[in-house]
C-alpha cells in the first residue's frame, strides 16, 4: 500500500526540519532532541487513577519505575500486569518519552503497567539493558502479592529496541520456569545483521535510518561477538520452543519488518502461538504517532485488546483449574 497520507506529512517536515544525526549531535543532545520531536506527534495523556515512580534497588544502582494504575489498587484482588521496556536504540528514550503510550495501554489493556527506565547506551553498553530488563522482571514476580500484581497474569512488552528486551525477558522467563502471559513486541529489533530486503529498501528516508541503526549498535556493543549474543538480537536464538505466546506489531515502511515477519514464522515452528500484524502505510515508530496519524490508533485499540485477552485466557484458565 501507499505510505499513509499523514505519515507523508511527516516525512515531509522531517526532511524540511534538517536536523542533524545523531551520531553529530552524540547521545546527551540526541535524546533532548528525541525528547522533543516524540512529544509532538504523540497522544494526550490518558487521565488514570494513579502514576507513581518507585525505586528499583539493584546492586551498584537504582532504576526508576513508573508504575499505572487505572484504578484504586487492592491486596484482596490482584491484577494483571505489562512489565514495558521504552524504545530508543537502547541510547534514547526514557520513561517520560513513553508515558503517553503507557498510559493507553494501562487504561485500554485494563491492567498495572510499570515502565523499566533502564540503563542506556553509551555510558552504559550491552548487555546493561538486558540486565536491567531481566533483573525488573524478578523483581516484578518477587514483590506481585505487596504490589496488587497476579503473579499468573504478567506480560512483558516494548516498541523498538524494547521490544528487543521484551523479546529476550520471553526467553529469560522461560529458561527459569517463570510463566508470562502474553510477549507485546511492536516493531521490535531482533537481529543484528541488516541484511534484509526492508533494510534495503527502507534504508533513508523513513524516519529510522540505515546510518541511525548502526550509530545505536556503535554506541551499544562492545565488540563484534556482542552482535550474535540472543540478548541482543533474538533471532539468534537457537530454541524459541515454549515462549508466551506472541503479538506482533510491524510497519510496512520499517527497516525492520522483514525481521519482524522472520521472527513471527520462527516462533510460529517452534509451536507459540503468535498473532503478527502489519500496519499498512505505517513507518517505525507509529505508536508514538497517534496524535496526529489517525490509522495509527487502530495499533493501539488491537494492542490492548491483546492484552486482555491474554490476561482473560489466563484468569480463565486459572479458575478452570481451580474447578
Amino acid at each position: 500500500m501507499p505510505l499513509d497520507p499523514q505519515v507523508e506529512k511527516i516525512l515531509y517536515w522531517a526532511q524540511r526540519a534538517k536536523s542533524p544525526p545523531f551520531s553529530e549531535i552524540g547521545a546527551v543532545q540526541a535524546r533532548e532532541l528525541y525528547a522533543r520531536s516524540s512529544a509532538t506527534l504523540d497522544i494526550v495523556a490518558l487521565p488514570l487513577h494513579a502514576v507513581d515512580d518507585l525505586a528499583l534497588a539493584l546492586p551498584g544502582r537504582t532504576l526508576r519505575v513508573r508504575q499505572y494504575a487505572p484504578w484504586p489498587l487492592s491486596l484482596g484482588e490482584p491484577r494483571p500486569a505489562l512489565l514495558y521496556f521504552h524504545g530508543g536504540g537502547f541510547t534514547i528514550g526514557s520513561v517520560d518519552t513513553h508515558d503517553h503510550v503507557c498510559r493507553m495501554l494501562a487504561a485500554g489493556g485494563d491492567c498495572l503497567v510499570y515502565s523499566v527506565d533502564y540503563r542506556l547506551a553509551p555510558e552504559h553498553r550491552f548487555p546493561s539493558a538486558q540486565d536491567d530488563a531481566f533483573e525488573s522482571l524478578a523483581w516484578l514476580r518477587d514483590e506481585a502479592v505487596a504490589l496488587g500484581v497476579d503473579p499468573a497474569r504478567i506480560a512483558v512488552g516494548g516498541d523498538s529496541a524494547g521490544g528487543t528486551l521484551a523479546a529476550a525477558c520471553t526467553i529469560h522467563a522461560r529458561d527459569r520456569g517463570w510463566p508470562l502471559v502474553l510477549q507485546l513486541l511492536i516493531y521490535p529489533g531482533l537481529s543484528s545483521r541488516q541484511d534484509t530486503d526492508s533494510y534495503r529498501r527502507f534504508a533513508s528516508g523513513y524516519l529510522l535510518d540505515a546510518q541511525t541503526v548502526q550509530w545505536f549498535f556503535a554506541q551499544t556493543l562492545r565488540n563484534e561477538r556482542d552482535r550474535d549474543d540472543w540478548r541482543f538480537a533474538p533471532l539468534a536464538a537457537t530454541d524459541l520452543r515454549g515462549l508466551a505466546p506472541a503479538w506482533i506489531a510491524g510497519a510496512e515502511y520499517d527497516p525492520l519488518i522483514d525481521e519482524n515477519r522472520a521472527y513471527a514464522a520462527r516462533l510460529r515452528e517452534a509451536g507459540v502461538p503468535v498473532e503478527f500484524v502489519q500496519y499498512d502505510g505505517m513507518i517505525h515508530s507509529f505508536f508514538q504517532h497517534a496524535g496526529f496519524v489517525e490509522a495509527a490508533r487502530r495499533g493501539h485499540g488491537d494492542a490492548c485488546a491483546a492484552l486482555r485477552g491474554a490476561f482473560g485466557r489466563a484468569s480463565s484458565e486459572e479458575h478452570a483449574g481451580g474447578q
